[in-house]
């Protein structure tokens, strides 16, 4: 790898592979069953699956593009990271909506299916397991499954958007990175003398000289 390609690599943060986050897996499994659950259990032509499907595709889209983002604006990431959290909720109201307007069970924290779903779903992060499991299961067991991944998912982003607020407060934003890079740069190629003046060889520039004066100046006329 070339000397300019690690420079690269120091100036930018290389850390942001969303596709590894715990958050964005669980996100993308909240994404294939609901828009499974959508189209299986709402009516063709309600608008509503629509907006379930959307509201699960920004939740793991604004998630990545967030993580994206953040190589260069912290700001930006944590807006959009918290957009997405947004998103989650508005599916989870619709979740909640539909079992409570069909009459159907919303499962309690205590109740036996929701510790059983919440212990599988913790240790499930691949979005193919989900698609196969929910093929033959109601309508009321996929959304109690949905409204559990939901959950656990909006933990991992909160804890997601703290730690990236005490990463900024340590290490700052690009204008620092880039300052810290450019500081660097000098200092690796000689660039910096002792007192931190920029100098081709490291030395204060010197200061520059008076004028050179005439050796016979000329008399003001009488």
């Amino acid at each position: 790898m070339s000397r300019a390609m690690n420079e690269d690599k120091d100036f930018l943060r290389q850390d942001n592979n969303y596709r590894t986050l715990k958050a964005f897996r669980k996100a993308e499994c909240i994404y294939d069953v609901t828009f499974y659950f959508a189209h299986q259990f709402l009516k063709q032509g309600d608008r509503t699956i629509d907006q379930m499907v959307q509201a699960a595709r920004s939740g793991k889209q604004n998630l990545a593009e967030g993580n994206i983002d953040g190589i260069t604006s912290r700001e930006m990431e944590l807006k959009l990271t918290n957009v997405n959290r947004a998103s989650l909720h508005e599916l989870l109201l619709d979740y909640e909506d539909y079992l409570r307007v069909r009459g159907l069970e919303q499962w309690s924290y205590d109740d036996p299916r929701c510790v059983q779903t919440r212990a599988f779903c913790k240790e499930h992060l691949d979005s193919a397991v989900y698609r196969e499991k929910i093929k033959d299961r109601s309508a009321e067991t996929i959304a109690n499954i949905a409204i559990t991944l939901i959950h656990q998912c909006d933990v991992l982003i909160r804890g997601l958007i703290e730690w990236k607020k005490r990463d900024f407060m340590e290490k700052g934003g690009i204008k620092e990175e880039m300052y810290r890079a450019r500081k660097d740069w000098q200092r690796r190629n000689g660039m910096t003398g002792a007192d931190g003046q920029y100098g081709s060889n490291g030395q204060k520039p010197s200061s520059p000289t008076s004028p050179i004066q005439p050796n016979n100046p000329i008399k003001p006329i009488k």
